[in-house]
């Protein structure tokens, strides 16, 4: 099984291809995961390898870290674009997630206050109260939605909660709306001998009437581009994208980056 880990709270910078130079915070394990999906393309692996032992980020250790640092970048004279909070699992399972969030905040404003702040979330979380006050500060909320039909959803994304379903994720992100953005891998391939595919007319159709409902600020277009631990997956060319991205800014207005 396929596991590329991020073993550090602050990692990076590296270079995005969706959000510039970015300097990484991951709040799950150093040595796990800890994620409320189990998709089948996340390169830090399936959530079989375990939880790991050192746990989730202390609130105090992320700031000091993070202090640390930026401040170092500034004084060298380092570029940033954006502070991302992503790594080994859902950064918003963090039982102090908002108050992360308020000192990243405090420090970006302290050291790069041009820089944005994201946090990619599979939005499993997004209806929690204090999760959203969080969420609505940040300059990047980024919010998954790789299928609007129900079955390929979770033969995908494999919500460990066996419960939530495409109805509870539209849901739990369309009081966002233009404040956020919400992001879809689109692939195709097999696992354990079924097909799985959320690029068919059917998926597709079943996307932009989700988009329509959330009507977000945004929609990200991305396909595989590291190794999947579901071998099996492909990637959809950038012409595919495209057009489907054309097909959004076309009948929804709604703006599309395609990555």
């Amino acid at each position: 099984m396929q596991t590329v880990l991020f073993h550090d709270t602050i990692f990076g910078p590296i270079k995005s291809r969706r959000l510039g130079v970015s300097l990484g915070i991951n709040l799950t394990p150093n040595d796990g995961k800890i994620c409320s999906f189990d998709c089948l393309y996340c390169e830090a692996g399936f959530n079989e390898q375990g939880r790991g032992t050192t746990g989730f980020a202390p609130r105090e250790r992320v700031a000091t870290l993070l202090e640390n640092k930026l401040k170092a970048m500034r004084e060298a004279g380092e570029p940033l674009d954006v502070i991302t909070f992503s790594g080994n699992g859902e950064p918003t399972l963090h039982p102090d997630f908002a108050g992360v969030i308020d000192d990243t905040i405090a420090l970006r404003d302290k050291y790069y206050p041009e820089v944005k702040i994201s946090v990619l979330s599979n939005a499993t979380r997004a209806g929690n109260e204090r999760v959203a006050a969080a969420l609505h500060r940040v300059d990047n909320n980024i919010l998954k939605l790789d299928s609007a039909v129900d079955e390929t959803m979770k033969a995908l994304d494999r919500p460990v909660d066996k419960s939530y379903s495409v109805e509870r994720a539209v849901a739990g992100i369309k009081p966002y709306g233009g404040s956020c953005t919400v992001q879809t891998m689109l692939t195709r391939g097999f696992h354990d001998g079924r097909r799985i595919d959320n690029t068919t007319a059917a998926e597709l159709d079943a996307l932009i009437e989700a988009y329509r409902v959330i009507m977000p600020g945004e929609v990200m277009l991305y396909s595989l581009d590291r190794r999947s631990p579901e071998q099996s997956l492909e990637k959809v060319g950038r012409d595919e994208l495209e057009a489907f991205g054309n097909r959004i800014r076309n009948e929804l207005g709604i703006k599309v980056q395609v990555v």
